[in-house]
């Protein structure tokens, strides 16, 4: 059961790495950062566009990097999509424990579903030196809303 677990994970990170959801750019964006991995050059930009009532309407990115990187950058703008600043900002520290540890502890109430769907990013957690490809968007997305423009994953 547990490589048929880990089978499915890296088809999800293959397929997001592959052809990445909201891949483009949101042209009246309300907030948006770029973010650097400096140590393999991942590069991408952030855009999000806000709701009325203070949540995230749209979320997308453009950018270049590994697998790993584009997966993780196309699975947040999915799942941060509805969410207030503060559960987009939580679900982002719950998805570094998660590529670190693999694991992730207390991860329930509002944004449980959604870290199952995250889920397939604890796979990292093995391979130490891609931990900082798969926060990456994360981190610009910690960024982004709180109005920094540049975020690193060092």
């Amino acid at each position: 059961m547990f490589d048929d677990l880990r089978d499915l994970y890296q088809e999800v990170i293959l397929d997001h790495g592959r052809k990445p959801r909201n891949f483009r750019r949101i042209e009246d964006a309300d907030r948006s950062a770029r973010g650097d991995n400096p140590m393999c050059g991942d590069r991408m930009e952030l855009w999000l566009k806000l709701s009325p009532e203070g949540r995230i309407a749209d979320a997308a990115f453009q950018g270049r990097g590994c697998a790993i990187s584009m997966a993780s950058a196309s699975l947040m703008t999915e799942t941060v999509k509805g969410k207030t600043p503060e559960q987009a900002k939580e679900m982002g520290e719950k998805v570094r424990t998660l590529a670190m540890t693999g694991t992730c502890p207390a991860c329930d109430g509002a944004i449980a579903e959604d870290m199952e769907r995250l889920a397939p990013l604890s796979g990292v957690h093995e391979f130490p030196s891609r931990v900082k490809c798969a926060t990456l968007a994360w981190h610009t997305l910690k960024a982004a809303l709180e109005g920094a423009k540049e975020a690193s994953s060092e």
